[in-house]
C-alpha cells in the first residue's frame, strides 16, 4: 500500500484541462493558463501524491487497477472549447461501467463540469447519473456577491462546516452551473448541506441574490466504498485561478479526501512471505528464553533452585542463536560474542548478568539500511516495561528510507538514531515500552559512550492512530482529510514517527541550553523534563513546518502527529505520578485553549486548524524565552521561573507548597524537590472526563504491534 495517493487525470476524452504544461502551451499558445492544470498537479506532487496522465484509449478496469484517484476535467467538443484533441468526449458504456466500479470498491472519482453543460457534447451527467448526481445546463449570476464585480464570477460560501473544508472559507466558481440529484426537481440541502436524495454533502451553493439561489456548486458523496467529488465549475484549478482565495487549500482537501481508504491491515503484509527458516528457529528461541525469564529475579540473577534447569536454557538459547545467526551474517561476530556471554554467565553460577562484550559489538547505527533485520539477545529492563532485567529476544528490522537518509545527510543529522519496527519479541516488550537503549543492557560498566539508541516507530504510530481516532471519535473532531489519512494508514503513520522523532532526538543538544538537556541523572523538579521534552516537540514541529514547505510530504504529517499524540495520547496516559510528558500534553492544550483555537464547545472539540501553526510558534517562543533566560539565572531561580511559565496556563494543585512561593520553600535542595507533589499539576476537569472514557483504549495499546 503506497503511502501517498496515486491520482489520475483522464486526458484521453478531449478534456479541456491537462496537467502537461507543453500541452497547453500547444493548445493554448496565446493563454495557456486556461487548458492548464499543471499547478494544481504540482501541488498534488508536493502533497506527496503521484500524478499522472491518462493520455490514450478506454478508461479500463486494467488503467484504473492501480489508482486511488480518478480526475475527469471537462471533456468537450471541439466546436466549444481547446481540448487535448484525444478520443472523445463521450465515455463508452464500458468505461462507465468500468468508473462505476472503481468507486465502487474504493477508488475516487473528482469531476470538474462546466456551465451550460448539455452544450459541450460529453455524458458527464450520464456518469454521475449513477452516482445520484447531475450537473443543471445553466450560468450562475449573483452580482452582489461577485470576484472584480463580473457577475458570472461567484464567490460562494462554504455550505457546511468540517473536516474537509479545514482552512477554506472563500472560493470563487466562474461561470459556473450548479448541481442537483439526478431526477431530482431542486437545488438546496438540508440546513447540515446534506440532499438527502442523495446523501451528498454540498460544500459550496449560492447565496440567496444569486440566480438560481440556493443552489449546489460542489457536493461529496459515498458512493460504495469510494468517494466522489464533484464541482459544477472546472476553472477553480486551474493555473490562473489555483491561487485564488483558498483554493489551493481545498483542491488539496478534496483529492486526498477522494483517496482510497488504505486497507486494514495491507500496510506491509508482504513481508510475510519468505521468513520461513528464520521465524521458525527464531520461534524455538523465544520459546527458550520465555521459559528462562521466570527462572530470574530483579538484577538477571537465578536463584540456586532454578539454576539447573536455567543451565540448559542457556545452553538450547545459544545453540539457537547458532542456528539463525546464517540469516543474519551482518551480526555473526555480536551473535557469536552473544554466544559467548551466555556462556560465561553459565559458568560463572549464573549471577548477576554481563553482557558487555557483546553490546560493544552490535552496532546497528553503522547498519542504516531500510529493512535490514537483527536479532538482539541481551538481559536488560524495558522503558516504560519491564523493571527487571530479563534476558529478552527481539526480532527487529530497520525502517531506513532513501527520503530519511537524504533528510539527514542534508542538515538534519543524527548518527545514534536508529528507527526500527517489530518482527518478534519476548514478554518484556509486551508492555508499554517502544525504545531498545544499550544503557538498559546489564553489564559490569557502562561502556565508554553510548552510539546508538532505537525507537519502535511502528509501535508508537499504531498506538497514536488507535487512542487518536478513538480521542477523535469521543471529542467528536472533525478531521481534516489529511489527518484521517494519517488515522487510517499504519505506514503513513509509521514513516511520519520516523521523521518526528529523527528531529525530536537531535534538539536536545541543540539551541540555547542552561544545562545538560537530557537532565535524566540529574534531581530536579519534573516539570523541567516536561518543558524540555515539550521544547523538542514544539522545534519539530516549527522544523516540519520548514521542511512542508521545501516538499517533504511526511512534514504536514509529523505536525498533526505532534498535535494528537501531545492533545490526545500523552495526559492521559500513566501514573498521575511526576508524569512529565503528560503534564507537556496539558501545558499546549491550555496554551492553545486559552488562545482560543482549541475550543470545547457543545461537547464538541473544534481547532482552528489554519491558525495551529502560530499558536504553536508563539509556545515555542515562550519556552526558547525561558532557557536563554535561564542561561544568567540561578538553578532555584530557574526553576522557579519555570514553575511560573507551567502554572500560568496549567493551575497548580491547591495544596501545592511550591505556588506559595519561595518563602514557603524549604532551604535544602533535595527538600525542595520531596516538596513537589506527585501530581504538582493535576488534569482539568476536561481531560479527567477523557481519561475515564479512553481509559480503555490506553491499555489496549499495551504489547501492541503494527
Amino acid at each position: 500500500m503506497h503511502a501517498f495517493p496515486r491520482v489520475l487525470f483522464d486526458e484521453a476524452h478531449n478534456e479541456s484541462w491537462t496537467v502537461r504544461r507543453e500541452v497547453a502551451e500547444a493548445i493554448n499558445p496565446a493563454h495557456p493558463d486556461d487548458n492548464s492544470y499543471a499547478r494544481a498537479a504540482g501541488l498534488l506532487r508536493h502533497l506527496g501524491h503521484t500524478v499522472t496522465a491518462h493520455t490514450s484509449g478506454a478508461l479500463g478496469p486494467e488503467v484504473l487497477a492501480d489508482q486511488d484517484v480518478l480526475v475527469i476535467a471537462h471533456p468537450s467538443g471541439e466546436r466549444w472549447e481547446r481540448t487535448t484533441g484525444q478520443g472523445s468526449p463521450v465515455l463508452t458504456a464500458a468505461e462507465l461501467d468500468a468508473v462505476q466500479s472503481f468507486v465502487a470498491a474504493g477508488g475516487g472519482l473528482v469531476v470538474l463540469a462546466e456551465e451550460e453543460q448539455d452544450k459541450y457534447g460529453n455524458n458527464l451527467n450520464e456518469l454521475l447519473a449513477r452516482f445520484g448526481v447531475g450537473v443543471g445546463h445553466t450560468t450562475v449570476r449573483d452580482p452582489k456577491r461577485a470576484h472584480r464585480d463580473v457577475a458570472t464570477w461567484v464567490l460562494a460560501e462554504p455550505a457546511t462546516s468540517g473536516g474537509l473544508l479545514a482552512g477554506v472559507r472563500t472560493a470563487c466558481f466562474y461561470r459556473s452551473g450548479t448541481l442537483t440529484p439526478a431526477g431530482g426537481g431542486g437545488h438546496a440541502g438540508t440546513a447540515e448541506g446534506v440532499v438527502p436524495q442523495t446523501g451528498a454533502t454540498v460544500l459550496f451553493a449560492t447565496s440567496p441574490s444569486a440566480d438560481p439561489a440556493g443552489a449546489p456548486l460542489a457536493l461529496t458523496l459515498r458512493y460504495g466504498q469510494g468517494r466522489v467529488v464533484v464541482f459544477a465549475d472546472s476553472d477553480l484549478f486551474g493555473d490562473d485561478s489555483i491561487d485564488d482565495y483558498d483554493h489551493r487549500t481545498l483542491w488539496g482537501n478534496v483529492v486526498t479526501w477522494a483517496a482510497r481508504v488504505p486497507a486494514p491491515g495491507a500496510d506491509g503484509s508482504a513481508r510475510e512471505e519468505g521468513r520461513g527458516g528464520r521465524a521458525a528457529v527464531f520461534g524455538r528461541l523465544k520459546e527458550a528464553v520465555e521459559e528462562l525469564r521466570p527462572l530470574q529475579v530483579k538484577d538477571g540473577s537465578v536463584p540456586a533452585e532454578s539454576k539447573a534447569r536455567a543451565g540448559e536454557l542457556i545452553e538450547a538459547i545459544a545453540g539457537h542463536l547458532g542456528e539463525i545467526s546464517p540469516y543474519f551474517p551482518h551480526d555473526a561476530a555480536y551473535l557469536q560474542a552473544v554466544q559467548a556471554d551466555l556462556a560465561k554467565w553459565a559458568e560463572q553460577g549464573l549471577g548477576v548478568p554481563d553482557f558487555l562484550d557483546s553490546l560493544d559489538l552490535f552496532h546497528p547505527d553503522t547498519q542504516r539500511e531500510d529493512g535490514l533485520e537483527h536479532v538482539v539477545v541481551f538481559p536488560m529492563y524495558t522503558q516504560n516495561g519491564n523493571p527487571n532485567r530479563n534476558l529478552e529476544a527481539v526480532w527487529i528490522r530497520t525502517i531506513w528510507p532513501g527520503w530519511l537518509a537524504d533528510l539527514e545527510a542534508g542538515g538534519y543529522d543524527n548518527p545514534m538514531f536508529v528507527p526500527i519496527a517489530f518482527e518478534d519479541f519476548t514478554s518484556g516488550y509486551d508492555t508499554h515500552s517502544a525504545v531498545l537503549f544499550p544503557e538498559t543492557v546489564a553489564v559490569r560498566r557502562a561502556p565508554e559512550r553510548f552510539t546508538w539508541g532505537g525507537i519502535f516507530a511502528d509501535r508508537e504510530a499504531a498506538r497514536f492512530r488507535r487512542v487518536s481516532r478513538a480521542a477523535t471519535e469521543t471529542l467528536r473532531l472533525d478531521l481534516p482529510p489529511d489527518a484521517a489519512r494519517l488515522l487510517e494508514s499504519q505506514r503513513l503513520a509509521q514513516d511520519t514517527f520516523v521523521l518526528w522523532d529523527l528531529v525530536h532526538d537531535r534538539t536536545h543538544s541543540h539551541g540555547d541550553l542552561p544545562f545538560d538537556p537530557f537532565m535524566i541523572k540529574q534531581r530536579m523538579p519534573y516539570w523541567l523534563y516536561s518543558l524540555e521534552e515539550l521544547r523538542c516537540d514544539l522545534t519539530a514541529f516549527g522544523e516540519a513546518v520548514k521542511l512542508e514547505a521545501r516538499g517533504v510530504p511526511y512534514a504536514r504529517y509529523v505536525q498533526l502527529a505532534i498535535l494528537f499524540d501531545r492533545l490526545f495520547r500523552f495526559p492521559i496516559t500513566g501514573e498521575r505520578v511526576r508524569n512529565y510528558d503528560g503534564l507537556g500534553g496539558q501545558l499546549l492544550f491550555a496554551y492553545l485553549h486559552r488562545n482560543d483555537i482549541v475550543r470545547w464547545t457543545d461537547n464538541r472539540l473544534t481547532i482552528a486548524w489554519e491558525r495551529v501553526a502560530d499558536g504553536v510558534a508563539d509556545l515555542r517562543g515562550e519556552v526558547e524565552k525561558l532557557y536563554r533566560d535561564s542561561i544568567d539565572r540561578s538553578k532555584l531561580a530557574h526553576w522557579l521561573a519555570a514553575y511560573e511559565l507551567v502554572s500560568a496556563y496549567v493551575p497548580a494543585h491547591p495544596a501545592s507548597t511550591w505556588a506559595q512561593g519561595i518563602e514557603a520553600l524549604p532551604e535544602e535542595q533535595k527538600a525542595k524537590v520531596d516538596a513537589v507533589l506527585p501530581d504538582e499539576f493535576p488534569l482539568s476537569m476536561f481531560y479527567e472526563a477523557l481519561r475515564r472514557k479512553l481509559a480503555d483504549v490506553v491499555e489496549s495499546t499495551k504489547g501492541l504491534r503494527a
